[in-house]
C-alpha cells in the first residue's frame, strides 16, 4: 500500500463543533484538485442513506465538493472503480462490514486505494481500513461474514478513544478493553485515536494529526503518541 492516500478521522464531530467542520481543513488538503467523492454510508442504521448522504454533502458544501451515495448506483462495485475518491462514514462498524462484503467491495476498495484514490473515513469508516474489527466500540448487531476488513494499515484501529469512567461505573474503561485484546494477540498493534484527531498516510509516511495525542497498544503495553509522530514502522 505504498501508494496509499488515507485520512482516518477519529470522529465526525470534535466536542461540540458541527458535523464534519472540524475535519474540512484535513478533508480539503487530502482531496487536493477532487472535486467529487463517493460515499458509503453502510455503517448508517437510525438514518436512511439518502439523508446520510445529505448531511456529507451539506457538510463540505463550501468545500464545493460534489457527494454521491454508493447506494445510488445500480453496481457498487462499478461505483469505486469509477470514483475520484471514497468517504466511508460513521455508524455500526459490524453492518458496514457486512455490506462491504455483501457488495464484494472490499477487494474492490483495496485495488483503488493501492493505486492511489484518496480514501477518507471516520470512526467506522475509520476501523474497517485496519486488519479487523476486532476492536471496534460497536454493538455487533449483525453478522458479517468474517471479522477482517479492508487491510489498509496493518494493524488494529481503535477510534474515539477514551478512558473516561463515569463515578458509579463498574463497566471496563476503553484501556481494559484493549488489553484484553492485546492477551489474545500479544502482537497486532493497536492504534487509539482520540476525537478530533485522524491517521494519515501519504507519500508512505504515516502520521498522528490534531490536537490531541493518541496510544499504542501492543504486547501488554501502553504507549502515548504525540502529534506529527512518525508512525511509518507500524506499517512493517
Amino acid at each position: 500500500m505504498t501508494n496509499a492516500h488515507l485520512l482516518l478521522l477519529s470522529s465526525s464531530r470534535a466536542k461540540q463543533t458541527d458535523y464534519l467542520s472540524h475535519a474540512k481543513e484535513m478533508i480539503k488538503e487530502h482531496l487536493g484538485d477532487i472535486k467529487e467523492l463517493l460515499f458509503i454510508p453502510y455503517a448508517g442504521i437510525t438514518i436512511n442513506y439518502d439523508e446520510y448522504t445529505e448531511m456529507v454533502q451539506t457538510a463540505l458544501a463550501d468545500l464545493d465538493i460534489k457527494v454521491t451515495g454508493i447506494h445510488s448506483y445500480d453496481n457498487a462495485a462499478d461505483a469505486v472503480k469509477s470514483a475520484q475518491a471514497i468517504a466511508v462514514g460513521g455508524g455500526n462498524t459490524f453492518h458496514l462490514l457486512h455490506q462491504l462484503y455483501q457488495h464484494e467491495l472490499l477487494e474492490v476498495i483495496r485495488e483503488k486505494v493501492s493505486s492511489g484514490m484518496p480514501y477518507i473515513g471516520w470512526s467506522a469508516g475509520s476501523n474497517v481500513a485496519g486488519l479487523s474489527i476486532r476492536t471496534t466500540n460497536d454493538m455487533p448487531i449483525i453478522e458479517p461474514p468474517s471479522f477482517n476488513a479492508l487491510n489498509l494499515v496493518n494493524f488494529q484501529l481503535n477510534p474515539h478513544f477514551t478512558d473516561y469512567n463515569p463515578p458509579g461505573h463498574n463497566g471496563e474503561t476503553r484501556s481494559q478493553r484493549l488489553a484484553e485484546f492485546m492477551v489474545v494477540d500479544k502482537q497486532t498493534p493497536i492504534v487509539a485515536i482520540v476525537e478530533g484527531t485522524a491517521l494519515k498516510f501519504s507519500q508512505g509516511k504515516l502520521s498522528l494529526i490534531g490536537p490531541e495525542p493518541g496510544f499504542i497498544f501492543q504486547g501488554g503495553e501502553k504507549s502515548d503518541i504525540n502529534p506529527d509522530t512518525d508512525l511509518t514502522h507500524l506499517l512493517g
